[in-house]
């Protein structure tokens, strides 16, 4: 397996909404792969749901991923202050949205 992708459709008032979540192994990075991938994945999402919103949240220092998403066509939306801690680092949460219209 070199990678995965998927969607977490969201509930209740979110209902409309669903993350994006994905991930690459390192021996496939800078390939072109998901910047094929997400939006042929986000185009399927929006045309076999009711879904209006995909959202995908990004480490801070995730700078390539941030990079990637907005080739895509995402938007950031909000950048949560040391929102995330991994290996006893602080670290902020970047969120992108692509809006079906």
């Amino acid at each position: 397996m070199i990678g995965s992708i998927g969607y977490f459709p969201q509930a209740d008032v979110y209902r409309f909404t669903a993350e994006l979540g994905y991930w690459l192994s390192e021996k496939y990075w800078r390939r072109g792969f998901m910047k094929e991938l997400i939006p042929a994945f986000t185009d399927h999402i929006f045309n076999s749901t009711e879904i209006q919103k995909v959202f995908a949240r990004v480490f801070g220092r995730n700078i390539a991923s941030q990079h990637l998403l907005e080739k895509c066509g995402f938007v950031r939306e909000a950048v949560l202050k040391k929102a995330l801690i991994k290996n006893n680092e602080w670290d902020d949460e970047v969120i992108y949205s692509f809006f079906r219209d």
